[in-house]
C-alpha cells in the first residue's frame, strides 16, 4: 500500500500513486467494472482503507517498488494515446512494448505527431496535466493556406470553441502556411479547433516542446529522460498543484 498518504484515500488515487495508471484512466477502469476493492466491485469515489485488497481485471495492484519510469516519445501519426490495448489496435502502449506498466501523460489525437511522455508515476502526470498550473506545449502547424497577420493575431488572443474562450497564446509565423503556438492548457482539439472557427484546416499537427523538453527523436522511437532534463523538469513543477 502507498505509505506517502493517510488512508483512507480515494480509489482513483491509489491506482495513480501506486504507478497502476492516471487518476481519469482510473475513473474510467471503475466504471467498466474493471476494479475490485475486497472482491466488490465498488462505485466511483469509494476509499481505500490501509489493508484493503485492490485488484484490476483479477490481478492485485501494489505499491510499486522498483525505481518510477519516464520516458519521451516522437508519437507517429495513427497511434492512439489510449492504455486499453482491448479496444485499439493501434495504441501507444502495444506500440512502444515497454516491459513494465505505463500510461502516457495526457494526449495527441491519433492525426497528430511529435512528443508525449509515458510513465508509471501518477503524481508527476496530474501536476503536469492541471491547466492552472501553466505548464507551456508547442506545437508546429501546418494549414491548408497562407498564414497572414490577422490570423496570427486572432489565434494569439483567444477564440470561441467548445463554449469558451482561449486563453491568450503566444503564436509565430514560421512560413507561408506554417506557424508555431504555446499552449498553456488542452481543450480537446484545441488547435483544430481554432483554425476551423478561423476557416483554416490543419493538415499537419506536431508537438515539438512539453516544458524544458524539446522533441529530438526520430519518429517512432522513445528513450528515457536524461538526469539534467528530469531534474529540470521538477523544479518547475515544484510549485504546481495536484489534480484533486
Amino acid at each position: 500500500m502507498p505509505s506517502n498518504h493517510d488512508f483512507p484515500v480515494r480509489l482513483n488515487k491509489y491506482l495513480s500513486e501506486v504507478g497502476y495508471c492516471s487518476r481519469r484512466e482510473a475513473d474510467k477502469l471503475v466504471a467498466q467494472g474493471r476494479v475490485t476493492l475486497n472482491g466488490i466491485k465498488p462505485e466511483l469515489g469509494t476509499k481505500v482503507q490501509e489493508h484493503d485488497s485492490v485488484e484490476v481485471d483479477g490481478k492485485s495492484v501494489s505499491q510499486k517498488q522498483d525505481k518510477p519510469v519516464y520516458l519521451i516519445f516522437n508519437k507517429p501519426i495513427g497511434i492512439v494515446c489510449t492504455t486499453d490495448t482491448r479496444v485499439e489496435k493501434d495504441n501507444i502502449i502495444d506500440y512502444i512494448n515497454y516491459p513494465k506498466r505505463i500510461f502516457p501523460i495526457g494526449r495527441l489525437d491519433k492525426p497528430s505527431e511529435g512528443l508525449i511522455f509515458l510513465t508509471d508515476d501518477g503524481d508527476i502526470v496530474n501536476k503536469i496535466l492541471r491547466a492552472r498550473n501553466g505548464h507551456e506545449k508547442e506545437y508546429v502547424v501546418r494549414v491548408n493556406r497562407p498564414v497572414n497577420s490577422t490570423f496570427i493575431k486572432r489565434m494569439s488572443s483567444g477564440v470561441p470553441i467548445l463554449d469558451t474562450t482561449t486563453k491568450p497564446c503566444k503564436v509565430k509565423k514560421l512560413g507561408q502556411n506554417e506557424f508555431s503556438i504555446v499552449l498553456t492548457q488542452g481543450l480537446n482539439r484545441q488547435i483544430r479547433r481554432m483554425c476551423e472557427y478561423l476557416n483554416y484546416r490543419v493538415t499537419k499537427l506536431q508537438r515539438v516542446r512539453i516544458m524544458n523538453i524539446e522533441l529530438d527523436l526520430p519518429i517512432g522511437k522513445w528513450r528515457e529522460f536524461t538526469e539534467e532534463e528530469f531534474q529540470e523538469l521538477n523544479r518547475l513543477l515544484a510549485r504546481s498543484e495536484k489534480t484533486s
